[in-house]
């Protein structure tokens, strides 16, 4: 294979976690029960908030959502790399590699537009619970998750477009679990200065905007929530969005904890590590976390499977 701005690229090698053939099975079978927990514990949500009228109001129809893209953004990658794995074989096709990039780059802003929206919906639910069904009215929900929608596919097809303008080097080794776009960077031979300001710029305002937007209606929630008088209702109105506030910690800590530990070590094979955290397990806890924390969540399940609700 030759290098230069004519080379046709035809294939990447994914070198996941650890090329030790003794780790293999226990690499797959941990990630393999992960991935079956989330996808069947995302399902779950979304059947139980089908299944039950009660739950047909905003915030559920943004969970039902939010429990999709999990399923679609862990999907991108570990089926992959449970394939990889049987079959002994790193390769990833250029076309696939890119797919790749596209859809993990759309999922992944889609978990962050939602999680806005949501916290929005809070927002309203508790500083203006009288007017919260108004506000939030069936043509608004689903204009924000059509503009989640749009945006995210905006940015993801931006930043495709852009990788497909670069030329690689003939060492085509990623040392990841999947096509990163900045492992992908690395592997470029042309300026890829275009590349990594589009990247910073879409972090800053794609990313960087919604945890503002975030900050600001959790602060005017705690405001309200410390106007009201008795300890229950503070409690209640608290209890409303704990489970978001959970999984908003959650998302955004192991995110930035990802990408500001790999600046620190600038190790490939720890980053790799450390972004299972955020593609894998906080998927694949968003549905204990709700379910835990919410009794109607809780109550719908039960109906599911024939226990009976007290």
């Amino acid at each position: 294979m030759e290098s230069g701005n004519d080379t046709q690229i035809s294939e990447f090698f994914l070198l996941g976690f650890s090329e030790e053939p003794g780790l293999q099975p226990l690499i797959f079978g941990l990630f393999l029960s992960m991935y079956l927990i989330t996808v069947f514990g995302n399902l779950l949500i979304i059947l139980a908030v089908s299944s039950d009228f009660h739950l047909h109001t905003p915030m559920y129809f943004f969970l039902t959502h939010l429990s999709f893209v999990d399923i679609c953004f862990t999907s991108t990658t570990i089926p992959k790399m449970l394939w990889d794995i049987k079959t002994q074989s790193k390769v990833i096709t250029y076309a696939d590699c890119i797919t790749q990039m596209y859809f993990f780059i759309l999922w992944a802003g889609l978990d962050v537009f939602l999680l806005t929206v949501m916290a929005y919906d809070r927002f309203v639910a508790i500083c203006h619970p009288l007017h919260y069904m108004i506000i939030m009215n069936p043509r608004l929900c689903g204009l924000l998750v059509l503009v989640s929608w749009i945006m995210s596919n905006l940015n993801s097809l931006l930043q495709s477009l852009m990788m497909l303008r670069l030329s690689f080097c003939a060492h085509l080794h990623i040392p990841h679990f999947f096509c990163e776009i900045n492992e992908m960077l690395q592997l470029a031979c042309s300026d890829t200065f275009l590349n990594n300001l589009m990247i910073y710029f879409a972090a800053m305002l794609l990313a960087g905007g919604p945890f503002a937007g975030i900050l600001y209606s959790y602060s005017k929630i705690v405001t309200s929530i410390r106007g009201i008088s008795s300890a229950q209702g503070k409690y209640k109105a608290f209890s409303t969005c704990a489970s978001h506030l959970s999984v908003v910690s959650l998302f955004f800590c192991t995110s930035l904890g990802v990408y500001l530990s790999s600046a620190a070590t600038q190790s490939s094979h720890s980053s790799a590590v450390a972004s299972v955290m955020y593609t894998v397990v906080t998927p694949m806890l968003n549905p204990f976390i709700y379910s835990l924390r919410n009794r109607d969540i809780k109550s719908a399940l039960k109906r599911i499977v024939g226990v009976p609700v007290m």
